[in-house]
């Protein structure tokens, strides 16, 4: 399950602004977006990870994907990221 992964890594970017300054630098390793997250606030994250080859792992809810961070609110995406 995808989400054991994000359970175990040890550094994340929560939060989609974060997310894409991650990738931007080149310290995320794997992103994951939230199926119900808000195209717009996505899109641009999902066309920079394609343009900088960074893996995009799909997950059902900004719940689920928020409760897998560790938050108690819904993130539309983190990123594990680099030491």
């Amino acid at each position: 399950m995808p989400l054991e992964r994000l359970k175990q890594a040890k550094k994340l970017t929560i939060g989609t602004k974060q997310t894409m300054k991650a990738v931007q630098k080149g310290q995320a390793l794997v992103v994951f977006v939230a199926r119900d997250a808000d195209d717009r606030v996505v899109e641009p994250l999902l066309k920079l990870c394609e343009e900088k080859l960074v893996e995009v792992i799909p997950v059902e809810s900004m719940a689920e994907l928020g409760k897998a961070s560790g938050i108690q609110v819904g993130a539309a995406s983190v990123a594990i990221t680099a030491e």
